[in-house]
């Protein structure tokens, strides 16, 4: 079968967890989250809650990846977007 190079990645407000690996054609998002130990070294990733992205696109982590697909772990939003404007625009 053949390989594909793929990109895991899990940013966090200073620095960002980013793991390069080469997997099985075929592969899904979930897989190669798994595959890339990321979940290992931060244990307050939960997939159940976390979303994923590729390139920026909302994906599931059941959503096959192609070559040079790169996979982001997203975080919860601490505060809503509408919110925090609002709060801006308060403090003005």
């Amino acid at each position: 079968m053949r390989r594909i190079q793929v990109e895991v990645v899990y940013a966090l407000p200073l620095v960002q967890d980013l793991r390069r690996l080469e997997v099985e054609e075929g592969t899904c998002a979930g897989e190669a989250i798994t595959l890339s130990g990321i979940t290992l070294r931060h244990p307050e990733i939960d997939l159940a809650h976390h979303r994923v992205s590729i390139f920026g696109q909302i994906a599931t982590l059941q959503t096959t990846l192609h070559d040079r697909d790169r996979v982001e772990i997203l975080r919860p939003l601490c505060v809503d977007p509408k919110e925090a404007r609002r709060r801006r625009r308060g403090r003005r």
